[in-house]
């Protein structure tokens, strides 16, 4: 496989300025109070005014199920979203974002509702514990479990138990790509694909989109040294696989991967280093750098068409990986 065989950029240019629509967002982002200035609870009311200001698709299921699953430190909430027509379904699991300290069911709410009806798939929402009271590994050991519980009881929910991915925004998507190396060395359950979209892969802050797009596009670098700072127990948590998923010693044996990058992201490089490693591991990986778009982007799929793109692609990869 070629290099231009599995990276791409949308749309295809060499420079392309932040897309107009978003340049409002991130403005006002860059007026607001500092996450690192705010305590959790602030941080996390301040992240569900900035979702509930976000355009939503809202696009049809045929139910939606608020529910809780056990987990290893106790039950797990979970929004279930179910399509039109008859079972079994292929299943995702999805992961919010947040930086591991903030975020929840609603955060997810519309892409979750996107991919069950265009995919035609039972997508689970998991509302993982959060940091600081719940530090790593309290996190991908829910996402893990909830992984386990949905093969378990694919019949209770209408699953092909055979016909399971994972995917993930942000921390979300460092979640998914943790669960993906934890089904791997744990003996399953086996996946078909994962989708990381804008992925922290690295308890690292000194990559060149780190500093080149440190502040003013939204999320900062502050930002991440304040959630990566919240997120672990233990400094050398860092260097954890399941934690800085780029630090694994070895990603073979892992399910395809498409990853989704933002051109004026400070992950983008971490996240783009991944997939590089996935490719050079033999992993079948597609890697699409979207232009124009800071981080976070996905949440404004019903305007923007960058980020309705990328939508499409995570749609198709998933349609594509279940019919497989």
């Amino acid at each position: 496989m070629t290099h231009q065989a599995y990276f791409e950029t949308f749309p295809a240019s060499v420079v392309t300025p932040l897309d107009p629509l978003l340049v409002p967002v991130v403005e006002a982002q860059a007026h607001a109070v500092p996450t690192e200035q705010l305590s959790p609870a602030d941080a996390r009311a301040a992240s569900r005014t900035r979702v509930a200001a976000a355009p939503a698709l809202t696009e049809p299921v045929a139910r939606v199920e608020n529910r809780t699953i056990p987990g290893p430190g106790g039950a797990i909430p979970v929004r279930i979203y179910t399509p039109a027509g008859p079972g079994p379904f292929p299943a995702v699991l999805y992961y919010h974002g947040g930086g591991w300290v903030v975020g929840d069911l609603e955060d997810a709410e519309d892409a979750c509702r996107s991919i069950a009806h265009r995919v035609n798939a039972v997508v689970v929402s998991v509302d993982y514990r959060l940091a600081p009271e719940h530090r790593f590994p309290a996190a991908p050991e829910d996402c893990y479990a909830a992984l386990a519980w949905v093969q378990a009881h694919a019949a209770e929910v209408g699953v092909d138990r055979t016909r399971l991915a994972v995917a993930g925004l942000s921390a979300g998507g460092n979640l998914a790509a943790a669960v993906a190396l934890m089904a791997r060395d744990r003996g399953g359950p086996a996946m078909a694909h994962q989708v990381l979209i804008v992925p922290v892969t690295s308890h690292h802050f000194d990559t060149a989109s780190y500093h080149a797009f440190a502040e003013g596009y939204g999320l900062t670098r502050s930002a991440m040294i304040y959630y990566w700072h919240r997120y672990l127990a233990r400094h050398e948590d860092a260097d954890s696989p399941y934690a800085s998923v780029l630090r694994a010693a070895d990603l073979r044996g892992l399910p395809p991967a498409l990853v989704q990058t933002a051109e004026y992201d400070p992950l983008r490089d971490e996240g783009e280093a991944y997939a590089h490693r996935l490719h050079r591991a033999g992993v079948s990986v597609r890697l699409i750098r979207y232009r124009g778009m800071p981080h976070g982007f996905l949440r404004f799929a019903a305007t923007v068409g960058g980020a309705g793109q990328a939508l499409a692609d995570a749609v198709e990869t998933l349609r594509k990986a279940f019919a497989r």
